[in-house]
């Protein structure tokens, strides 16, 4: 096995984000410069632009302590339960089964039935419009706490959508925009009906997939029906037993998943952090696999390129350094970047101005930018074609709808131009515009946000269980709807309202937005953040692009 260069004697500074560094002076003043690899300048940049600005310590501990009266409670509500003081609605095992393990976990039982009840108002709202820059909800209402809902007939209307994915916002019902979807449902019908392998490989199919190669640079590109399944199901179709997996600490679901599911080793680094993903690396090589010091088979980095629950986006240009430097593959999934980040919508890679080509397999979905649904893999013409025979998303699922991929079609050629107008690229410099005009004003509230200021995934962190429920039932009086995430989606100290910017979004909207957050931040006591931010002098009130015709 090979013994790489990395574990030479020289060791240069670190800082706390595992960067090299270096002290340089001139003119009297000394400067720090943090270095690691190719593109760091331009990485280093990006990278203080992210924010985690920690609270205050009584935070947490009013936080932890929310929960310990909350549990308490819990306990009381289950012994009035047992005793018959309090009826239970919760699903009863059968009495012939009574002495059987128990179907669900006892603390996954108990939060369900004492915590998430009370308020899982909150969530799973029902929509009866688009999901566009506003949509109707209908109304529901509960006579027993939350168990169960009724609806009263009667819509909640006009209400500003800060949660849906929908970034350059092409989830529209615009009758010109949409015309071709119609016809090709017209000409396919609804569903195909069969795998791609059988009898469900379109043209139109074809001719996507063609278009994202095309869009990302890149010699080949396999659609799916599914974006989860995209990441769970090819993931373990490229590794598997004797292969090991890095994954940020932060990586969605269905990579997770997919890693699990391939068999092979899996170790966690920090997030973001290079030192210990280099650290984790380094010990790979030189260590080999458990017991026998066999080398690795494969070593396989997963990263995301924003992430969905912090508003980060990945370091790019330093892992794909730390990637050559100890032989190993990378995996991008793009879910959230696609269409969001860069000059012409192509994601982290165009962002950081990386090559493509470091980049071995580029994954990403259709469900955010691109109004539709399922997701790609691409890359290398012999990794597509390996997937084509070996990955279960694509000999076992059904083929994608006609009319999504027509869909996705429409909105890849506006944003690549190729439908003759410059509406694609409006619509990114609009996100752009309106994510960094929202994040800034945040900041000068005093909310602490996380994530990058390019990032149009924005956390809102509210700590405290009662205030993320106060919150959302806040902001939906006001006709706002956002997304509350809490634990365990999140560190139990961690709670965060989750609001998704759009280019359908409005400067009235975004301001009639920020005007309710400060008045639901001051009667809810939201203001945690203890710094001092001003606003950019290149903020204006209204967005003037000036596009080539």
């Amino acid at each position: 096995m090979a013994r790489t260069a990395a574990v030479a004697n020289f060791k240069p500074k670190l800082n706390h984000n595992g960067l090299k560094c270096e002290d340089t002076e001139k003119n009297g003043y000394r400067s720090r410069k943090e270095k690691n690899g190719p593109g760091t300048g331009f990485a280093s940049r990006q990278h203080q632009q992210e924010s985690f600005e920690q609270a205050p310590m009584y935070v947490a501990v009013m936080t932890y302590l929310g929960f310990g009266i909350v549990t308490l409670f819990g306990y009381l509500r289950d012994f009035l339960r047992a005793v018959g003081l309090e009826k239970c609605n919760l699903a009863q095992e059968r009495e012939e089964q009574k002495d059987f393990v128990p179907l669900y976990q006892d603390f996954e039982n108990f939060y369900t039935r004492n915590l998430y009840m009370r308020v899982r108002d909150n969530w799973n709202r029902p929509i009866c419009t688009l999901p566009g820059p506003v949509f109707d909800l209908m109304e529901r209402v509960s006579d027993d706490y939350n168990w169960t809902f009724r609806f009263t007939g009667r819509a909640i209307h006009n209400v500003i959508n800060m949660g849906s994915y929908n970034y350059l916002g092409f989830a529209e019902n615009r009758a010109d925009f949409l015309q071709t979807v119609a016809d090709t449902m017209h000409q396919y019908g609804p569903g195909v009906c069969s795998t791609r392998q059988e009898m469900g490989n379109l043209r139109i199919h074809e001719e996507l997939e063609e278009l994202v190669a095309d869009f990302l640079g890149v010699e080949s590109s396999m659609i799916f029906g599914m974006g989860f399944a995209t990441n769970s199901m090819n993931i373990p179709a490229l590794v598997g037993k004797g292969c090991l997996i890095l994954s940020d600490e932060l990586n969605h679901t269905s990579l997770i998943l997919g890693a699990r599911l391939s068999g092979a080793t899996i170790r966690v680094f920090k997030h973001n952090n290079m030192h210990s993903l280099e650290k984790m690396l380094k010990e790979a090589v030189c260590s080999g696999q458990p017991r026998t010091h066999r080398p690795w088979r494969k070593i396989l980095i997963m990263v995301e390129g924003i992430y969905s629950m912090e508003g980060s986006v990945v370091r790019l240009p330093e892992v794909i350094a730390l990637k050559k430097k100890y032989k190993a593959y990378l995996y991008l999934d793009e879910a959230h970047s696609i269409g969001a980040v860069g000059p012409s919508g192509r994601g982290v890679t165009e962002l950081f101005n990386v090559n493509i080509d470091d980049v071995d397999v580029m994954m990403g979905t259709f469900t955010k930018s691109f109004g539709a649904s399922g997701g790609y893999i691409a890359g290398k013409k012999e990794l597509v074609d390996y997937l084509r025979s070996h990955s279960h998303s694509a000999v076992y699922a059904t083929a994608m709808t006609p009319s999504v991929t027509e869909q996705i079609i429409r909105a890849m050629k506006c944003i690549m131009g190729k439908d003759s107008s410059t509406e694609g690229i409006r619509r990114i410099r609009q996100l752009a515009e309106n994510t960094r005009y929202f994040r800034a004003r945040l900041k000068e509230m005093g909310f602490i946000i996380y994530g990058n200021d390019d990032s149009p995934v924005v956390p809102l962190l509210l700590y405290m269980p009662g205030k993320v429920v106060a919150f959302a039932r806040e902001m939906l009086d006001r006709k706002i709807g956002v997304v509350v995430v809490g634990f365990p989606a999140t560190p139990i100290t961690e709670a965060r309202a989750r609001f998704c910017v759009s280019a359908a979004h409005t400067r009235a909207m975004l301001d009639q937005v920020l005007h309710h957050l400060n008045e639901v931040g001051d009667l809810l006591c939201l203001k945690f953040s203890r710094r001092k931010h001003f606003s950019p002098p290149d903020l204006c009130d209204e967005t003037d692009f000036e596009l080539d015709s």
